[in-house]
């Protein structure tokens, strides 16, 4: 059996290997069962990266990307809203992905994903993601004033753009949410 040159790390999906054979399903379980990938899923594979500890897993990146085949998705959650500084501390057991396409928790090689078919911007900015943050405030374990007031800091420290801001608010976020932007930037601006 001729194979391909499969690149350690990389996630195939089962139509990959149409090239291969006529029947790429039966030829990813010949090369699952010779040791070359790891099935992940129906129709999702990995080509394994051998360490000292074992096979390492694949990225994330990696996962998500071949299981959406390319379309858009953004991942977001906890572990972005943290790094805006604006006083979340909020841990994830699940990571948070938007998509284009379906909503519903998904366990992909062993890690459990939770994807929600709602928009987003294909370049997402910062205040983006201070939007996003804001309404997801019960997930971030953070209220909005807490939120609002360390938002209006960061306005006045020139971390983030009020206009972008504002722009983020009303394409991606309820009424509230535009509600808490704008007092925010306000109340900066009363404060300058």
């Amino acid at each position: 059996m001729t194979g391909p040159n499969l690149r350690p790390g990389k996630v195939y999906r089962t139509e990959y290997f149409r090239r291969f054979d006529r029947n790429p399903t039966r030829f990813a379980s010949k090369l699952v069962k010779r040791g070359e990938l790891q099935q992940l899923r129906k129709g999702l594979y990995h080509a394994p990266r051998p360490s000292a500890f074992g096979a390492v897993p694949p990225t994330e990146a990696a996962l998500l990307s071949a299981f959406f085949r390319g379309r858009p998705y953004l991942r977001t959650g906890p572990s972005v809203w943290n790094s805006l500084g604006l006083g979340t501390t909020g841990v994830e057991a699940v990571p948070l992905v938007y998509s284009t396409t379906q909503t519903g928790e998904v366990e992909l090689g062993g890690r459990r994903f939770e994807f929600r078919r709602v928009s987003f911007p294909s370049r997402p900015a910062l205040e983006y993601f201070v939007v996003d943050l804001l309404e997801n405030t019960e997930r971030a374990g953070v209220d909005r004033k807490t939120i609002q007031d360390a938002l209006s800091r960061a306005v006045a420290a020139g971390r983030f753009d009020p206009e972008r801001l504002i722009t983020m608010a009303q394409r991606y976020g309820t009424r509230a949410t535009e509600e808490v932007v704008e007092a925010a930037i306000q109340a900066e601006q009363e404060a300058a």
